[in-house]
Formats: C-alpha cells, sequence, structure tokens
C-alpha cells in the first residue's frame, strides 16, 4: 500500500472532468461505494490512483 505522503487525492469537481461525467454521478458513485474517498470536513477528496483504476474496468455494454 502506498504510503500517505505518496498519495495523491482529488476534488470531485477534479475527478468529474477526469471522467468527463457530472460532479453528482461523482458523489453517487462514491455514496455507492464504487469510487473509494475521503471526507474532509464537509466534501470529499478521491485517492488519484481508485480514478485511475475506475477509469481502466471495463464497461459492461448494456442494450
Amino acid at each position: 500500500m502506498a504510503e500517505m505522503s505518496d498519495m495523491r487525492f482529488l476534488t470531485v469537481a477534479e475527478v468529474a472532468d477526469l471522467m468527463r461525467v457530472s460532479k453528482m454521478t461523482v458523489y453517487r458513485l462514491v455514496h455507492a461505494g464504487e469510487l473509494p474517498a475521503v471526507r474532509f470536513g464537509r466534501s470529499y477528496r478521491v485517492p488519484e490512483a481508485a480514478v485511475t483504476a475506475a477509469l481502466q474496468r471495463p464497461v459492461a455494454d448494456v442494450g
């Protein structure tokens, strides 16, 4: 596991920009447990490694 000093955290807005989704979608992913996050006061921070891993996961073809 990476040490805390090596970890980089992103805001919900930064994650939304990287994933090209809305901030609400990021909040839904966090609350559903699909995207790990740490809460700082009233805001969330998402580990950059978790975003990278989420973007590399295969997407199911529905329909």
